[in-house]
């Protein structure tokens, strides 16, 4: 299901200009829709950025502690990416707790050829905000109310 979903989203984002470009890519040739064809385009922005650099990544903080692994990837309405939903703590999953923060807030950049995520806060603050759980009846994240530590008590 998590891989749908980061597909699904990866779709999106693949369209989507860079959360810090400043300028607007030129706009993609597609070829037209018609009932049975897909609408396809071969003009891919250069300041694209794949999701797949982005899902599943571990974030870490100013001093290269990790603090934890990117679970998700919101798409407001402009369909731009913003928030990304954080697990912190735990141990293979289990116990881990899921927060929401500004996608914004996340620096990537490339080191030894891989992609390192990084942001200005510690693991502590991120243990301290309010815990999400995904609800899949609804297939979107809410807050986790289900215990007083904000530890997740339903994973993705």
């Amino acid at each position: 299901m998590k891989r749908a979903i980061g597909l699904s989203i990866a779709a999106l984002l693949l369209a989507a200009p860079a959360a810090a470009q400043t300028t607007t890519p030129p706009a993609a040739t597609t070829t037209p829709s018609t009932p049975g064809t897909a609408q396809t385009t071969t003009n891919i922005p250069a300041q694209s950025m794949a999701l797949s650099n982005w899902y599943g990544k571990s974030v870490y903080d100013q001093a290269n502690n990790k603090i934890g692994d990117i679970s998700d990837v919101l798409i407001d309405q402009q369909k731009q990416a913003s928030l990304a939903i954080i697990g912190v703590g735990g141990f293979l999953g289990i116990g881990e707790k899921n927060v929401a923060v500004p996608f914004d807030t996340i620096t990537r950049s490339v080191r030894d050829g891989s992609v390192y995520l990084t942001m200005n806060t510690t693991k502590d603050a991120l243990n301290a905000a309010q815990g999400l759980r995904f609800d899949r009846t609804t297939n979107s994240w809410l807050v986790d109310a289900a215990d007083g530590s904000g530890r997740s008590t339903m994973s993705k």
